[in-house]
């Protein structure tokens, strides 16, 4: 009897054991699980961080991440609707939003980023596809400002523009990974260029472009120019005339006082003042290196033969 006893002990001890050893599991922060029983799940998936329970050995169970991963694609080169050929590198954010139907349809995560591939590969092409270039890479708020070229302010006249492709890409792939139990977070482009042949070309036009913009500006300086030094011109004549006349109207008012003046003093007295005047002569007609050869009864001499 204590034999069995023995036995019936040591098997409850196995059995607490086993049970401990493979019945409980702890989920991490951050992490889901779902149970499976013969690889098909069984009940609801765990959410919620913490001691758990499962049958042992009967039950497994598989972990997935609740946090945001990244997937980032492998750049291509995308034919636009006007044959014109642009580099994309895209990347997006995704996690597993039902990990029941995503161990059912996708398993594990490695699996997951090939499908991401094929259908954010295919969506963005498809989308690139329907779109010209200047689409792609314009943004869909972009405005020309008052120095852009006519080209560009053609240019501006978008459809869609580049954050309406990336939304519809977005909307579209996310409804097309639902059945996966994936959520698409966003969809970005991380980098838009052109390739090297068209990058060239477009070169060479933002070039000539720059070329034709600095001619009109140095044309229209020219013209600027010239308006301003024909202004300056006739402004400098309208000042000189205008002092002109003014210098004209101060001598004539000065040779007129004068005149007066020296009216009234030969009314006064004529007889001195030819006398005076006379005297002044001599200081401009006879100098220090002055000679002269006059008769004696020269008139520049009347009043000096008066004094014999």
């Amino acid at each position: 009897m204590s034999r069995i006893i023995q036995y019936l002990t040591a098997i409850i001890v196995i059995g607490a054991a086993i049970t401990l050893w493979d019945g409980f599991f702890i989920l991490p922060e951050g992490e889901q699980v779902v149970i499976t029983q013969f690889g098909r799940p069984v009940g609801q998936p765990i959410m919620d961080a913490g001691l758990h329970f499962k049958k042992p050995f009967v039950q497994k169970i598989t972990m997935f991440d609740k946090k945001v991963i990244i997937w980032d694609g492998d750049p291509n080169q995308i034919p636009t609707s006007d044959k014109t050929f642009v580099y994309l590198d895209v990347t997006a954010r995704w996690k597993i939003k039902d990990p029941l139907l995503f161990l059912q349809a996708v398993n594990n995560e490695r699996r997951a980023q090939t499908l991401l591939d094929d259908i954010l590969d295919g969506t963005v092409r498809d989308m690139v596809n329907k779109n010209d270039l200047v689409e792609i890479i314009r943004s869909s708020d972009w405005t020309p400002t008052t120095m852009a070229t006519q080209s560009e302010k053609e240019d501006a006249q978008l459809q869609n523009g580049r954050d309406k492709i990336i939304a519809t890409v977005h909307r579209n792939a996310a409804k097309a990974l639902e059945q996966y139990g994936i959520e698409l977070i966003d969809v970005m482009f991380k980098r838009v260029n052109y390739i090297d042949t068209v990058r060239r070309k477009v070169y060479d036009r933002m070039i000539s472009e720059r070329k034709r913009i600095a001619a009109e500006k140095r044309s229209l300086g020219e013209g600027q120019k010239a308006e301003i030094l024909g202004r300056v011109q006739r402004e400098l004549k309208e000042i000189s005339s205008g002092a002109e006349r003014e210098a004209l109207f101060i001598r004539g008012k000065a040779d007129a006082k004068a005149t007066k003046i020296y009216a009234n003093a030969y009314s006064k007295d004529p007889e001195f003042y030819a006398f005076l005047k006379t005297l002044e002569s001599y200081e401009k007609v006879v100098g220090s290196n002055t000679s002269l050869v006059l008769s004696s009864d020269s008139e520049l001499y009347r009043y000096l033969n008066r004094l014999k």
